[in-house]
């Protein structure tokens, strides 16, 4: 059968003036257009041809040799060329945009954005985009414990984090106590795999090990301090509070503070930490 958004290897059934019509072996009934500016030159009929299927601007299934960005199901990163009334319209390689609706946003979208996206069929049998990619992604990745990572941030959780999609295909979070808000939906991500899940999942850390993390972090409050030469705050401030002004985890701060005390360069007092 003629798939929608897929690559599918078609034979020339027919050859008329504005191009050739396409089909399945034995399924000649079945027929779908490839204009005659993709036609080679020398194509007959029972020739084989390699094409894209997508739906044209009126609607109408079409072929193309071209070769889009995605296909059905397959993430990929994607450039917006316009937002509109319904949603952004994203550059997939071909003469018509894919439409991402502002429903399958996971962030605001504007022009020369990229967003990762996977293409589905939608309710009306159009193509579309959306950036929920969640359930698409892979858990079968090569890496390990400790390996470096890049990949793409595709949407921020309040209850659990960072969701990256590593290599923009293999499913990875990082958690919540990690978080800092640094990044926007978008950005590319480096980071060290904290732990691979039972189901394949990886964990990622922005940080580096908490013995190498150490002295940056304690150099990261010095720098806050510079200022006012105090923190208004001690270590037991709520995390969240640690988290937005500090960019790191209670416990993170904690050991930079105690690196500090030990160093000698600051004390704390009952409402504050202070600069020596």
């Amino acid at each position: 059968m003629l798939e929608l958004g897929k690559i599918q290897k078609l034979k020339i059934v027919k050859k008329v003036r504005f191009g050739v019509y396409l089909a399945e072996e034995g399924r000649e009934e079945e027929k779908v257009l490839l204009p005659a500016k993709q036609v080679p030159g020398q194509a007959e009929v029972g020739d084989e041809a390699e094409v894209f299927l997508f739906r044209d601007s009126e609607d109408r299934l079409i072929a193309t040799v071209n070769r889009p960005y995605l296909t059905l199901g397959q993430p990929a990163v994607l450039t917006c060329k316009d937002a509109g009334e319904i949603g952004a319209f994203l550059d997939m390689g071909l003469e018509r945009d894919l439409l991402l609706p502002y429903r399958e946003m996971t962030h605001p979208v504007k022009t020369g954005d990229r967003c990762l996206v996977v293409m589905y069929i939608d309710k009306s049998g159009r193509l579309a985009a959306t950036e929920k990619v969640y359930e698409y992604l892979q858990t079968d990745s090569p890496y390990r414990k400790d390996d470096e990572v890049e990949g793409t941030l595709y949407e921020i959780s309040e209850e659990f984090g960072a969701f990256v999609a590593v290599d923009d295909r293999y499913s990875a979070l990082i958690p919540k106590r990690e978080w800092t808000d640094e990044y926007p939906c978008g950005s590319r991500i480096k980071a060290r795999v904290a732990d691979v899940k039972p189901d394949g999942k990886l964990t990622l850390s922005i940080r580096k090990k908490a013995y190498l993390q150490l002295e940056d972090d304690a150099k990261e409050l010095l720098k806050l301090m510079e200022k006012d030469g105090f923190l208004p705050f001690t270590d037991k401030a709520d995390p969240d509070l640690i988290r937005r002004e500090c960019r790191m985890s209670k416990n993170a701060f904690k050991r930079a503070v105690g690196h500090l005390l030990k160093e000698n360069v600051v004390r704390i007092t009952e409402e504050r930490i202070e600069k020596i």
